[in-house]
């Protein structure tokens, strides 16, 4: 699948390192939604007995958010404020990818007030839902760190 930016660009934009980094392509970004993508590797620490983890897609969702942020704020030159998870809460799991599968993950912007972002979100695999959650994030007034 085609990305917008390198993956190395995506591991710059997001605060996440390896081997923690859960998302390695921007399929699509608008102002109030994201599309990214994720190939599911042997070397992720989420996988287990061959299955990406429920742990994983929650933390592919919250990467997914970061990175709407983050390039969000990159496309206008401003530094990125660090962010943080504030919520999580109706977790619907559906199946589980496996080994050599590329899953996407789709987020919709809910809602957006003073820093405070409420977020819906799905994991997809093979036109499969897996995961869907909803996420409120909110962002701290001090810049990430480089």
């Amino acid at each position: 699948m085609e990305s917008l930016i390198p993956e190395n660009q995506i591991r710059e934009l997001l605060p996440q390192k390896s081997p923690f980094t859960m998302v390695s392509h921007l399929v699509k970004f608008e102002e109030a939604a994201i599309t990214t993508g994720l190939a599911i590797e042997a070397t992720n620490i989420f996988v287990e007995d061959g299955m990406f983890n429920e742990s994983g897609m929650v933390e592919n969702i919250a990467q997914s958010v970061a990175l709407h942020i983050s390039y969000g704020y990159s496309l206008k030159n401003i530094k990125a404020p660090v962010g943080y998870i504030g919520a999580i809460k109706n977790i619907k799991v559906f199946g589980f990818s496996k080994l050599n599968d590329f899953i996407t993950t789709e987020i919709k912007v809910i809602t957006e007030f003073m820093g405070v972002t409420l977020i819906e979100g799905r994991v997809i695999c093979d036109g499969e839902v897996l995961m869907t959650a909803q996420m409120k994030t909110f962002l701290s007034d001090q810049p990430a760190q480089a």
